[in-house]
Protein backbone atom coordinates (compact mmCIF):
# COMPACT_ATOMS: atom_id res chain seq x y z
CA UNK A 1 0.00 0.00 0.00
CA UNK A 2 1.28 3.48 -0.91
CA UNK A 3 1.32 5.73 2.14
CA UNK A 4 -1.22 8.52 1.80
CA UNK A 5 -0.25 12.22 1.83
CA UNK A 6 -3.58 13.17 3.38
CA UNK A 7 -4.26 14.27 6.95
CA UNK A 8 -5.89 11.72 9.30
CA UNK A 9 -9.11 13.75 9.30
CA UNK A 10 -9.35 13.34 5.54
CA UNK A 11 -8.35 9.67 5.60
CA UNK A 12 -11.02 8.90 8.18
CA UNK A 13 -13.65 10.05 5.69
CA UNK A 14 -12.23 8.65 2.48
CA UNK A 15 -10.36 5.44 3.35
CA UNK A 16 -11.75 1.91 3.15
CA UNK A 17 -14.06 2.19 0.12
CA UNK A 18 -12.66 -0.47 -2.22
CA UNK A 19 -15.85 -2.55 -2.24
CA UNK A 20 -18.38 0.32 -2.07
CA UNK A 21 -19.02 0.61 -5.83
CA UNK A 22 -21.23 3.76 -5.93
CA UNK A 23 -22.49 3.47 -2.34
CA UNK A 24 -21.54 6.37 -0.09
CA UNK A 25 -22.07 4.44 3.14
CA UNK A 26 -20.03 1.32 4.04
CA UNK A 27 -21.42 -1.82 2.39
CA UNK A 28 -22.18 -4.95 4.41
CA UNK A 29 -21.08 -8.18 2.72
CA UNK A 30 -22.78 -10.64 5.09
CA UNK A 31 -22.07 -13.83 3.16
CA UNK A 32 -19.80 -16.42 4.76
CA UNK A 33 -18.88 -17.94 1.39
CA UNK A 34 -18.84 -16.96 -2.28
CA UNK A 35 -19.46 -18.74 -5.59
CA UNK A 36 -16.50 -19.21 -7.95
CA UNK A 37 -16.96 -18.77 -11.68
CA UNK A 38 -14.90 -21.84 -12.58
CA UNK A 39 -12.75 -24.67 -11.28
CA UNK A 40 -9.61 -22.66 -11.91
CA UNK A 41 -10.93 -19.59 -10.07
CA UNK A 42 -11.97 -21.69 -7.07
CA UNK A 43 -8.48 -23.22 -6.96
CA UNK A 44 -6.89 -19.78 -7.23
CA UNK A 45 -9.04 -18.31 -4.45
CA UNK A 46 -8.37 -21.27 -2.16
CA UNK A 47 -4.65 -20.65 -2.45
CA UNK A 48 -4.91 -16.94 -1.57
CA UNK A 49 -5.92 -16.18 2.03
CA UNK A 50 -6.25 -12.49 1.18
CA UNK A 51 -9.00 -13.10 -1.41
CA UNK A 52 -12.08 -11.32 0.04
CA UNK A 53 -14.68 -13.31 -1.95
CA UNK A 54 -13.85 -16.90 -1.12
CA UNK A 55 -14.55 -17.88 2.51
CA UNK A 56 -15.30 -15.70 5.52
CA UNK A 57 -12.62 -17.08 7.83
CA UNK A 58 -9.99 -16.07 5.28
CA UNK A 59 -11.34 -12.66 4.39
CA UNK A 60 -14.45 -10.63 3.59
CA UNK A 61 -14.98 -7.47 1.50
CA UNK A 62 -16.41 -5.41 4.40
CA UNK A 63 -13.64 -6.55 6.72
CA UNK A 64 -11.02 -5.76 4.06
CA UNK A 65 -12.36 -2.22 3.74
CA UNK A 66 -12.05 -1.77 7.51
CA UNK A 67 -8.52 -3.17 7.41
CA UNK A 68 -7.53 -0.88 4.54
CA UNK A 69 -8.91 2.16 6.36
CA UNK A 70 -6.94 1.28 9.50
CA UNK A 71 -3.75 0.72 7.50
CA UNK A 72 -4.07 4.18 5.95
CA UNK A 73 -4.73 5.81 9.32
CA UNK A 74 -1.70 4.10 10.87
CA UNK A 75 0.60 4.75 7.92
CA UNK A 76 1.00 0.98 7.60
CA UNK A 77 1.40 -1.28 4.60
CA UNK A 78 -1.36 -3.63 5.78
CA UNK A 79 -3.76 -4.46 8.62
CA UNK A 80 -5.61 -7.52 9.86
CA UNK A 81 -8.89 -7.36 11.79
CA UNK A 82 -9.81 -9.75 14.60
CA UNK A 83 -12.92 -10.64 16.56
CA UNK A 84 -11.77 -8.61 19.59
CA UNK A 85 -8.85 -6.67 20.97
CA UNK A 86 -7.69 -9.77 22.85
CA UNK A 87 -8.00 -11.73 19.61
CA UNK A 88 -5.48 -9.30 18.15
CA UNK A 89 -3.18 -9.50 21.19
CA UNK A 90 -3.23 -13.30 21.36
CA UNK A 91 -2.65 -13.60 17.59
CA UNK A 92 0.45 -11.41 17.86
CA UNK A 93 1.83 -13.25 20.90
CA UNK A 94 1.05 -16.81 19.81
CA UNK A 95 1.51 -16.19 16.09
CA UNK A 96 4.98 -14.69 16.41
CA UNK A 97 6.41 -16.57 19.39
CA UNK A 98 7.32 -20.24 19.85
CA UNK A 99 8.55 -22.51 22.63
CA UNK A 100 11.88 -21.26 23.93
CA UNK A 101 11.22 -17.65 22.96
CA UNK A 102 11.23 -14.72 25.35
CA UNK A 103 8.90 -11.72 25.59
CA UNK A 104 9.56 -8.41 27.33
CA UNK A 105 6.37 -6.63 28.40
CA UNK A 106 5.61 -3.70 30.63
CA UNK A 107 4.13 -4.35 34.05
CA UNK A 108 1.40 -1.69 33.73
CA UNK A 109 -0.69 -3.18 30.94
CA UNK A 110 -4.27 -4.28 30.27
CA UNK A 111 -5.14 -6.93 32.85
CA UNK A 112 -6.20 -9.63 30.37
CA UNK A 113 -3.00 -9.13 28.38
CA UNK A 114 -1.18 -9.68 31.67
CA UNK A 115 -3.12 -12.90 32.25
CA UNK A 116 -2.31 -14.11 28.74
CA UNK A 117 1.38 -13.50 29.34
CA UNK A 118 1.41 -14.93 32.86
CA UNK A 119 -0.91 -17.93 32.51
CA UNK A 120 -0.93 -18.99 28.85
CA UNK A 121 2.58 -18.24 27.59
CA UNK A 122 4.35 -20.49 30.15
CA UNK A 123 2.17 -23.42 29.02
CA UNK A 124 3.69 -23.04 25.55
CA UNK A 125 7.24 -22.64 26.83
CA UNK A 126 7.37 -18.89 26.23
CA UNK A 127 9.19 -16.91 28.93
CA UNK A 128 8.00 -13.43 29.86
CA UNK A 129 9.81 -10.64 31.71
CA UNK A 130 7.92 -7.59 33.00
CA UNK A 131 9.51 -4.15 33.21
CA UNK A 132 8.53 -0.61 34.14
CA UNK A 133 7.40 0.89 30.85
CA UNK A 134 7.98 4.42 32.10
CA UNK A 135 11.70 3.63 32.51
CA UNK A 136 13.06 4.56 29.08
CA UNK A 137 15.82 1.95 29.01
CA UNK A 138 14.01 -0.88 30.78
CA UNK A 139 12.73 -2.67 27.67
CA UNK A 140 16.08 -2.75 25.92
CA UNK A 141 17.91 -3.77 29.11
CA UNK A 142 15.63 -6.81 29.49
CA UNK A 143 16.16 -8.05 25.92
CA UNK A 144 18.08 -11.35 25.76
CA UNK A 145 19.97 -11.43 22.43
CA UNK A 146 19.00 -14.42 20.32
CA UNK A 147 16.09 -15.32 22.62
CA UNK A 148 13.81 -12.30 22.94
CA UNK A 149 11.33 -12.38 20.07
CA UNK A 150 8.82 -9.75 21.13
CA UNK A 151 8.77 -6.49 23.07
CA UNK A 152 5.19 -5.55 24.00
CA UNK A 153 4.18 -2.11 25.24
CA UNK A 154 0.91 -0.29 25.93
CA UNK A 155 0.90 3.49 25.79
CA UNK A 156 -0.91 5.29 27.27
CA UNK A 157 -1.35 2.43 29.73
CA UNK A 158 -4.66 1.48 31.32
CA UNK A 159 -5.70 2.81 33.82
CA UNK A 160 -3.06 5.20 35.22
CA UNK A 161 -2.05 6.54 31.78
CA UNK A 162 1.68 5.99 32.09
CA UNK A 163 3.56 6.50 28.81
CA UNK A 164 6.25 4.57 26.95
CA UNK A 165 8.86 6.47 24.96
CA UNK A 166 8.03 5.38 21.40
CA UNK A 167 11.28 6.64 19.93
CA UNK A 168 13.32 4.55 22.39
CA UNK A 169 11.07 1.54 21.83
CA UNK A 170 11.35 1.77 18.05
CA UNK A 171 15.15 1.94 18.28
CA UNK A 172 15.46 -1.50 19.94
CA UNK A 173 17.29 -3.89 17.61
CA UNK A 174 16.57 -7.62 17.34
CA UNK A 175 13.09 -8.46 18.63
CA UNK A 176 9.86 -7.27 17.05
CA UNK A 177 8.30 -4.32 18.86
CA UNK A 178 4.55 -4.04 19.37
CA UNK A 179 2.44 -1.22 20.83
CA UNK A 180 -1.12 -1.50 22.09
CA UNK A 181 -2.33 1.99 21.16
CA UNK A 182 -5.99 1.49 22.06
CA UNK A 183 -6.23 4.49 24.38
CA UNK A 184 -4.59 6.83 21.87
CA UNK A 185 -6.05 5.73 18.51
CA UNK A 186 -4.21 6.77 15.32
CA UNK A 187 -5.51 10.29 15.89
CA UNK A 188 -3.31 10.86 18.94
CA UNK A 189 -0.20 8.89 17.95
CA UNK A 190 1.19 6.59 15.23
CA UNK A 191 3.76 4.22 16.75
CA UNK A 192 4.91 2.96 13.35
CA UNK A 193 6.26 6.44 12.61
CA UNK A 194 8.79 5.83 15.42
CA UNK A 195 10.09 2.56 14.00
CA UNK A 196 7.79 0.26 16.00
CA UNK A 197 7.02 -2.91 14.03
CA UNK A 198 3.36 -3.49 14.86
CA UNK A 199 0.54 -1.44 16.38
CA UNK A 200 -2.68 -2.99 17.67
CA UNK A 201 -6.01 -1.76 18.98
CA UNK A 202 -9.11 -2.95 20.66
CA UNK A 203 -11.21 -1.24 17.99
CA UNK A 204 -14.21 -2.04 20.18
CA UNK A 205 -13.34 1.18 21.99
CA UNK A 206 -12.86 4.61 20.38
CA UNK A 207 -12.29 3.43 16.81
CA UNK A 208 -15.74 1.82 16.40
CA UNK A 209 -16.81 4.34 18.99
CA UNK A 210 -20.50 3.56 19.54
CA UNK A 211 -20.47 0.56 21.94
CA UNK A 212 -21.92 -1.74 19.29
CA UNK A 213 -18.92 -3.65 17.92
CA UNK A 214 -16.38 -6.14 19.27
CA UNK A 215 -13.31 -5.74 17.10
CA UNK A 216 -9.51 -5.83 17.14
CA UNK A 217 -6.92 -4.82 14.56
CA UNK A 218 -3.17 -5.13 14.01
CA UNK A 219 -1.20 -2.99 11.52
CA UNK A 220 2.36 -3.15 10.23
CA UNK A 221 4.55 -4.15 7.31
CA UNK A 222 3.24 -6.42 4.58
CA UNK A 223 5.83 -9.03 5.55
CA UNK A 224 4.74 -9.27 9.19
CA UNK A 225 1.05 -9.00 8.36
CA UNK A 226 1.36 -11.81 5.82
CA UNK A 227 2.62 -14.08 8.59
CA UNK A 228 -0.14 -12.94 10.96
CA UNK A 229 -2.82 -13.47 8.30
CA UNK A 230 -1.77 -17.09 7.91
CA UNK A 231 -1.90 -17.63 11.67
CA UNK A 232 -5.22 -15.77 11.90
CA UNK A 233 -6.91 -18.20 9.53
CA UNK A 234 -5.84 -21.06 11.80
CA UNK A 235 -6.42 -19.08 14.99
CA UNK A 236 -10.02 -18.40 13.94
CA UNK A 237 -10.69 -15.16 15.87
CA UNK A 238 -11.78 -13.43 12.68
CA UNK A 239 -13.71 -10.17 12.57
CA UNK A 240 -17.42 -10.27 11.81
CA UNK A 241 -18.43 -8.21 8.76
CA UNK A 242 -21.20 -6.69 10.90
CA UNK A 243 -18.65 -5.41 13.42
CA UNK A 244 -16.30 -4.31 10.63
CA UNK A 245 -19.17 -2.28 9.16
CA UNK A 246 -19.66 -0.54 12.50
CA UNK A 247 -15.91 -0.06 12.72
CA UNK A 248 -15.91 1.70 9.35
CA UNK A 249 -18.79 3.91 10.44
CA UNK A 250 -16.87 4.78 13.59
CA UNK A 251 -13.73 5.70 11.64
CA UNK A 252 -15.67 8.31 9.67
CA UNK A 253 -16.17 10.44 12.81
CA UNK A 254 -13.13 9.30 14.80
CA UNK A 255 -11.04 12.51 14.59
CA UNK A 256 -13.82 14.86 15.65
CA UNK A 257 -14.99 12.53 18.44
CA UNK A 258 -11.48 12.14 19.83
CA UNK A 259 -10.91 15.88 19.67
CA UNK A 260 -14.02 16.65 21.73
CA UNK A 261 -13.38 13.81 24.20
CA UNK A 262 -9.86 15.10 24.79
CA UNK A 263 -11.08 18.65 25.34
CA UNK A 264 -13.64 17.43 27.86
CA UNK A 265 -11.09 15.23 29.63
CA UNK A 266 -8.78 18.23 30.00
CA UNK A 267 -11.58 20.23 31.64
CA UNK A 268 -12.39 17.41 34.08
CA UNK A 269 -8.73 16.73 34.89
CA UNK A 270 -8.07 20.38 35.69
CA UNK A 271 -11.13 20.57 37.94
CA UNK A 272 -10.38 17.29 39.72
CA UNK A 273 -6.85 18.44 40.43
CA UNK A 274 -8.30 21.28 42.52
CA UNK A 275 -10.94 19.19 44.34
CA UNK A 276 -10.41 18.56 48.05
CA UNK A 277 -11.69 14.97 47.83
CA UNK A 278 -9.07 14.03 45.25
CA UNK A 279 -5.59 12.92 46.26
CA UNK A 280 -4.07 12.69 42.76
CA UNK A 281 -5.07 12.99 39.10
CA UNK A 282 -3.46 11.03 36.27
CA UNK A 283 -3.77 12.74 32.90
CA UNK A 284 -0.97 13.28 30.32
CA UNK A 285 -2.24 16.79 29.56
CA UNK A 286 -1.54 18.06 33.08
CA UNK A 287 1.87 19.50 33.90
CA UNK A 288 1.70 17.44 37.11
CA UNK A 289 1.86 14.22 35.07
CA UNK A 290 5.37 12.76 35.62
CA UNK A 291 5.78 12.28 31.86
CA UNK A 292 4.24 15.55 30.74
CA UNK A 293 7.20 16.46 28.53
CA UNK A 294 7.09 13.06 26.80
CA UNK A 295 3.34 13.49 26.29
CA UNK A 296 3.93 16.87 24.65
CA UNK A 297 6.51 15.31 22.35
CA UNK A 298 4.69 12.20 21.13
CA UNK A 299 0.95 12.75 21.66
CA UNK A 300 -1.00 15.02 19.31
CA UNK A 301 -3.81 15.17 21.91
CA UNK A 302 -3.84 14.29 25.61
CA UNK A 303 -6.55 11.62 25.60
CA UNK A 304 -10.17 11.10 26.56
CA UNK A 305 -9.50 9.20 29.80
CA UNK A 306 -8.93 10.70 33.24
CA UNK A 307 -7.94 8.57 36.24
CA UNK A 308 -7.92 9.87 39.80
CA UNK A 309 -7.47 8.64 43.37
CA UNK A 310 -9.85 9.67 46.14
CA UNK A 311 -8.52 10.49 49.59
CA UNK A 312 -11.35 8.50 51.17
CA UNK A 313 -10.36 5.24 49.44
CA UNK A 314 -12.88 2.54 48.57
CA UNK A 315 -15.80 3.97 50.53
CA UNK A 316 -15.40 7.34 48.85
CA UNK A 317 -15.24 5.65 45.43
CA UNK A 318 -18.46 3.73 46.15
CA UNK A 319 -20.20 6.90 47.31
CA UNK A 320 -19.10 8.83 44.24
CA UNK A 321 -20.09 6.11 41.78
CA UNK A 322 -23.52 5.60 43.33
CA UNK A 323 -24.30 9.34 43.32
CA UNK A 324 -23.48 9.93 39.65
CA UNK A 325 -26.57 10.74 37.57
CA UNK A 326 -25.28 11.54 34.10
CA UNK A 327 -21.99 9.67 34.06
CA UNK A 328 -22.78 5.98 33.64
CA UNK A 329 -21.24 2.91 35.29
CA UNK A 330 -19.69 0.68 32.62
CA UNK A 331 -16.27 -0.78 31.87
CA UNK A 332 -15.60 0.23 28.28
CA UNK A 333 -14.18 3.49 26.90
CA UNK A 334 -14.12 5.68 23.83
CA UNK A 335 -17.87 5.71 23.16
CA UNK A 336 -20.31 8.64 23.00
CA UNK A 337 -21.44 8.19 26.62
CA UNK A 338 -19.21 9.24 29.52
CA UNK A 339 -18.44 6.21 31.71
CA UNK A 340 -16.96 5.67 35.15
CA UNK A 341 -15.08 2.52 36.08
CA UNK A 342 -13.67 1.25 39.38
CA UNK A 343 -10.63 -0.66 38.05
CA UNK A 344 -9.86 -2.65 41.21
CA UNK A 345 -13.28 -4.34 41.14
CA UNK A 346 -13.91 -4.52 37.38
CA UNK A 347 -11.30 -4.19 34.62
CA UNK A 348 -8.40 -5.27 36.88
CA UNK A 349 -10.32 -7.49 39.30
CA UNK A 350 -8.37 -10.56 38.15
CA UNK A 351 -5.11 -9.14 39.51
CA UNK A 352 -3.78 -10.19 42.90
CA UNK A 353 -3.59 -7.54 45.66
CA UNK A 354 0.16 -7.22 45.24
CA UNK A 355 -0.26 -6.83 41.48
CA UNK A 356 -2.84 -4.08 41.99
CA UNK A 357 -0.45 -2.35 44.36
CA UNK A 358 2.40 -2.65 41.84
CA UNK A 359 0.14 -1.05 39.23
CA UNK A 360 -0.74 1.75 41.70
CA UNK A 361 -4.42 0.78 41.61
CA UNK A 362 -6.23 1.12 44.94
CA UNK A 363 -9.78 1.11 46.26
CA UNK A 364 -10.08 4.85 45.70
CA UNK A 365 -9.00 4.75 42.04
CA UNK A 366 -11.64 5.77 39.50
CA UNK A 367 -11.33 6.03 35.72
CA UNK A 368 -13.55 8.28 33.62
CA UNK A 369 -13.90 7.79 29.88
CA UNK A 370 -15.18 11.07 28.48
CA UNK A 371 -17.97 10.91 25.93
CA UNK A 372 -19.67 13.58 23.86
CA UNK A 373 -21.94 15.22 26.42
CA UNK A 374 -21.36 18.89 27.25
CA UNK A 375 -18.39 19.28 29.56
CA UNK A 376 -20.32 21.63 31.90
CA UNK A 377 -22.97 18.97 32.51
CA UNK A 378 -20.36 16.32 33.24
CA UNK A 379 -18.44 18.59 35.58
CA UNK A 380 -21.62 19.46 37.47
CA UNK A 381 -22.50 15.78 37.87
CA UNK A 382 -19.02 14.89 39.08
CA UNK A 383 -18.96 17.80 41.53
CA UNK A 384 -22.24 16.83 43.20
CA UNK A 385 -21.17 13.16 43.34
CA UNK A 386 -17.93 14.07 45.10
CA UNK A 387 -19.52 16.51 47.58
CA UNK A 388 -19.94 13.93 50.42
CA UNK A 389 -16.39 12.64 49.87
CA UNK A 390 -14.70 15.79 51.12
Amino acid sequence: MTLSPYDARTLAIRAGRTHNDTALAPVLWASSTFVANSFDQAKQFAADITEPKFYGRNSNPTVVDFENAMAELEGAEASRAFASGMGAVSAVVLGLCSAGDHIVAQSHIYSHTTLLLQAVCPRFGIDVSFVDGADTGAFEAAVIPGKTTLVLAETPANPKLALVDLEALGAIKGPMTVVDSTLATPIMQRPLDYGVDLVLHSATKAIAGHNDAILGVVSGSEELMSWLRGFAVLHGAVASPFDALNGLRGIRTLPIRVQQQCATATRLAEALQQHRAVRSVHYPGLESHPQYQLAQRQLDLSGGLVTFDLRGGLQAAITCINRLRLIQRATSLGGPETLVTHPASTTHAALLPEELAAADINGGTLRISCGLEHADDLLSDLTQALAPCI
